[in-house]
């Protein structure tokens, strides 16, 4: 298996179009955005986060992600194996870009925070890395 292991530095913020109109901004993101550099094949919502709970905890193998806080604030850790950078998501018109193969974990959601993914692929378990051991492992790195 021949697979590239992008870095936190290959996640980025995206500023997404933003639509201003006196009844109400909008924001629309297409399938083929040349910034996200894939085709959204799968797009779900996180809502309803109890306090001091986390989400995520994994990463992918394959799928590549745009995390957008359409509602409220959180905070998206990324990992890497070497390097962990912590970014605030908080307006509806920012995406972060997620790599493969880069663990991430979602915390810190404000009361009504919303989470909307889109993702490069179907759902598929086996493309999870859930363990945190087992991503260091997949990604080569001895502690």
């Amino acid at each position: 298996m021949n697979k590239k292991l992008h870095s936190i530095a290959d996640c980025k913020i995206i500023q997404l179009g933003k639509h201003y109109r006196p009844n109400g901004n909008l924001t629309a993101v297409e399938g083929g955005n040349k910034d996200m550099g894939f085709e959204i094949k799968r797009v779900y919502y996180i809502y309803d986060v109890p306090g001091a709970t986390d989400r995520g905890g994994h990463a992918h193998k394959e799928l590549a992600q745009m995390l957008v806080a359409v509602s409220g604030s959180f905070d998206v850790v990324i990992d890497d194996g070497k390097e962990r950078k912590t970014i605030t998501l908080n307006r509806p018109y920012y995406g972060l870009l997620l790599q493969p193969g880069i663990w991430r974990e979602i915390k810190n959601f404000s009361s009504g925070a919303i989470t909307l993914v889109l993702a490069s692929l179907p759902y598929d378990e086996h493309d999870y890395i859930r363990s945190y051991t087992k991503f260091m492992e997949y990604r080569n790195i001895r502690r």
